[in-house]
């Protein structure tokens, strides 16, 4: 498309979740969001064979589910 190689749109798609999930106000969907990028970006860091971009995106990914597991923990007790 447009001769832009397909794994280069996984990477524009990863950018494009990360900055929209900094204009997430809920910080549950600011972390889903951002997970999608990580996810596209491991992808893309796989293909193009870019260690440091897996490594540092999976860490992320591991973050925000550690975060979202406590968040469902914190709103489970209120329960």
């Amino acid at each position: 498309m447009l001769g832009i190689p397909m794994i280069e749109w996984v990477g524009y798609a990863a950018s494009l979740f990360i900055a929209i999930s900094l204009l997430m106000t809920s910080i549950i969907k600011l972390r889903i969001f951002n997970t999608i990028g990580c996810i596209l970006f491991v992808v893309y860091g796989f293909v193009i064979r870019a260690y440091p971009v897996i490594v540092t995106n999976g860490a992320i990914i591991l973050i925000n589910f550690w975060n979202l597991y406590r968040i469902y923990l914190d709103n489970k007790d209120l329960e």
